[in-house]
């Protein structure tokens, strides 16, 4: 019996970590996406810090990617930069993986 509750704790707290990393990987993703965006918008450094951090704080709007989608290309529109829906996608694949390469070398 404490092989089965043995190996249930195990499963727990491997869930549980790769959950944490999951949302380490997406928080850091979606602040690397906010600085391309900053970048492509002409912020200042200050500015660019700020809204990497506005895009991480986007994402618990709703679950999923839409949400931080829907902001940066509202924001690069706005601001005149000429950039498609697909742009925006491919940057956050790009970030995605520049982030979980990071996370993984941190640890």
């Amino acid at each position: 019996m404490t092989d089965f509750k043995d190996r249930e704790r195990a499963e727990e707290a491997k869930f549980a970590h790769d959950e944490e990393m999951l949302f380490r990987i997406t928080a850091r993703r979606n602040r690397l996406l906010g600085a391309w965006a900053a970048e492509k918008m002409g912020l200042s450094a200050v500015e660019a810090e700020s809204y990497a951090k506005a895009v991480v704080q986007a994402d618990f709007e709703e679950a999923g990617d839409e949400d931080v989608i829907r902001k940066l290309l509202g924001d690069l529109v706005s601001a005149g930069v000429d950039v498609s829906e697909g742009d925006v996608r491919a940057a956050l694949d790009a970030k995605a993986v520049e982030a979980r390469r990071a996370l993984m070398g941190e640890a």
